[in-house]
């Protein structure tokens, strides 16, 4: 049964990944000065390149993800980036009582999304996708 169901359910999968990136980078572009901002106020250096980073890995990689064009390493990409981000951004060991619930649970989301991040990179996009095309 999942077999014939595999191309589809790839290219959902990939589709509502991506929809956790694609809005989040272009809302960055339209408020760059907050989420520099807020990114700065979080201890990171150069907090303007790092919200240009953000934008090119989140909308960039978030539409190569969405598309299946160089799947693989943008899964990739976006998975490590999603690591390391979680890390500066998730601390809830170490946020106030009232905020360990929602900063836990954006954790281990972004966790959770790394994972399905990193099976899209170990398997590839699946046949509805612009690699596949470029394959045959």
């Amino acid at each position: 049964m999942f077999t014939s169901l595999q191309n589809p359910l790839s290219f959902i999968g990939r589709a509502l990944i991506a929809l956790l990136f694609i809005p989040a980078g272009f809302a960055k572009i339209g408020g760059f000065a907050g989420t520099a901002g807020y990114i700065g106020s979080m201890g990171v250096p150069l907090p303007e390149l790092a919200a240009a980073i953000a934008i090119v890995v989140e909308l960039g990689l978030g539409i190569l993800l969405l598309v299946g064009f160089q799947t693989r390493w943008a899964a990739l990409g976006i998975a490590i980036f999603t690591f390391v981000i979680t890390f500066i951004f998730h601390q809830y060991w170490g946020v106030p009582a009232e905020m360990v619930m929602s900063q836990k649970l954006n954790f281990f989301k972004n966790m959770a999304a790394v994972g399905g991040l990193l099976t899209v990179a170990a398997w590839g996009a699946g046949a509805w996708s612009v690699d596949a095309k470029l394959n045959k």
